[in-house]
């Protein structure tokens, strides 16, 4: 995972209010990985109101506000589409998943209040993609539900979410993430994201 794959995912979740944690600052190269290794980032959600739904599984910033708090796994193979073939081809995909991870995770976060055993961690998977033809989106979803994925979150969908959120007489100094969107966006090198929306595209249409 690169610097700016995690660099978008955190910028995400601290514009909708998420508390974020990188759980370690450094690439494993020489040595087999650990538990904490396999967590690229862990939030937070200080607005989540005790007796939420859980949210869906295709995680929109609609659906935010039901995340208590997650373990985010962040595979940003930006020129791929996560298909059955990949998803069964790539078991490093779900290392996130297994139980020795989950446990270390869980150890990150404070204690729930005794009153409040606030539920389970969400187990959220970020990727470029999934097929849009059918049946193989629907396989692709079967398969990352039955490996214990929670939800997922593309990177379509969050870089659409940042720059309709980003002002372009801000100087965002403290994000390099930020201020090269910024930037892009002032000077129109960015396509209005609204134009791709389900909406925009019918009203053309008719």
């Amino acid at each position: 995972m690169s610097a700016i794959d995690e660099g978008i995912v955190r910028e995400y979740f601290e514009h909708n209010g998420f508390l974020v944690r990188q759980a370690r600052k450094y690439q494993v190269m020489s040595r087999r990985k650990v538990a904490e290794d396999e967590i690229d980032l862990i939030v937070f959600n200080p607005a989540w109101q005790r007796g939420a739904r859980k949210p869906d599984f295709f995680l929109f910033s609609s659906e935010l506000p039901f995340v208590h708090k997650a373990v985010v796994a962040v595979k940003g193979w930006h020129t791929g589409v996560f298909s059955p073939a990949t998803l069964k081809g790539s078991p490093e995909i779900f290392s996130f998943l297994e139980k020795n991870v989950l446990k270390e995770a869980a150890r990150l976060f404070p204690p729930d209040a005794p009153d409040d055993p606030a539920g389970e961690l969400t187990k959220i998977l970020v990727l470029p993609s999934l097929p849009t033809a059918e049946p193989f989106r629907s396989q692709s979803v079967e398969l990352l539900k039955a490996r214990g994925v929670d939800a997922i979150i593309s990177f379509r969908a969050m870089l659409i979410d940042i720059l309709e959120k980003i002002e372009t007489n801000q100087n965002y100094t403290k994000s390099d993430t930020l201020q090269v969107m910024r930037i892009l966006k002032n000077y129109d090198l960015l396509k209005a994201t609204q134009m791709d929306l389900p909406v925009a595209r019918a009203r053309r249409a008719e």
